[in-house]
Formats: structure tokens, sequence, C-alpha cells
């Protein structure tokens, strides 16, 4: 699967399978995403980026470091501390993805603009 931020100084590849997506509704990824952040995750060893010209890394708390576009400012990445994993902006991801959102997360802390319809 491949995938990148808007202007294309950012590109990267990931082999499947792709976990499902979950969606954060935490203060952090609001502010990150404008809205809520949804992404899948895959491990480092299936993950490689092509293009890295734009990337840059915000070290977002003590648990993880947030990678985005320094030039068209795309959010593309949470990466944990310490974990052999990447979790990547599922809107990221180009063409069919044949993923869906799987859970909640941080629910609690959405914003009240919205309701959360699943189950």
């Amino acid at each position: 699967m491949k995938g990148g931020c808007l202007c294309g100084q950012v590109r990267f590849e990931a082999d499947a399978p792709l976990r499902d997506v979950f969606a954060c509704h935490c203060s952090q990824c609001r502010k990150t995403s404008g809205h809520f952040w949804a992404a899948t995750s895959v491990p480092l060893d299936r993950f490689r980026l092509t293009e890295s010209a734009g990337l840059r890394w915000f070290q977002s708390s003590a648990q993880a470091r947030r990678g985005f576009c320094g030039t068209c400012g795309s959010s593309l990445f949470w990466d944990p501390v310490g974990e052999a994993r990447i979790s990547i902006a599922a809107g990221a991801l180009e063409g069919a993805t044949g993923l869906q959102i799987t859970q909640e997360l941080c629910v609690e802390d959405k914003g009240d603009y919205y309701d959360i319809s699943m189950p």
C-alpha cells in the first residue's frame, strides 16, 4: 500500500496486512488533525519511507512523536516510543484500503460539535 502527504514531499509504502483504523478523540489528536485522528498501524519492518524531504517530527509527549510534512502541513504518523510499529493517518493512504474504523479511543475528550455513531 502506498501513501503520502498532500505535496508529495513525504511518501511511504506499507506491506499488508495493516491494522484496521482506530479513531482517537483525545485533545492532542484533535489538535494535530483538526478533528479526530483516524489511523491504521503496521510493524516497522513492513514500513518504508520512499521520500522524506519534507518529513518533520514533533515530540508530542513522553509516549510518542508525531510525523508531519513541513512543506504542506499534512499530519502523517504517530510513532510510539519503544514499540516496533508506526501509526499511519488513514487519509494519507492511496486507493482502496479495505480498512474500516473498528475502535474509538478517548471518546470522553471528543469535541462537543459532533456525535459518535458507532455502537
